[in-house]
């Protein structure tokens, strides 16, 4: 039986991003004000589109496991 495959978003809207990234509703709207993610609006939706997502999240630092 085939499954079909979902097409891959292009946006996320907040609460997506939010359960995507782990980042805090609050500190998404803080990186949007400071211009490190970029988003849309849409009536009163804000839409993120992912490569803005996945640039924040490629620009991170890497962690760097510590000693015990």
């Amino acid at each position: 039986m085939k499954t079909r495959s979902s097409p891959e978003k292009i946006a996320f809207t907040v609460a997506e991003a939010v359960a995507s990234t782990g980042i805090g509703r609050t500190r998404i709207f803080e990186l949007i004000k400071e211009g490190q993610l970029e988003a849309r609006k849409l009536g009163s939706k804000t839409l993120i589109p992912a490569p803005s997502l996945r640039s924040l999240v490629d620009g991170l630092p890497i962690a760097r496991r510590t000693a015990a």
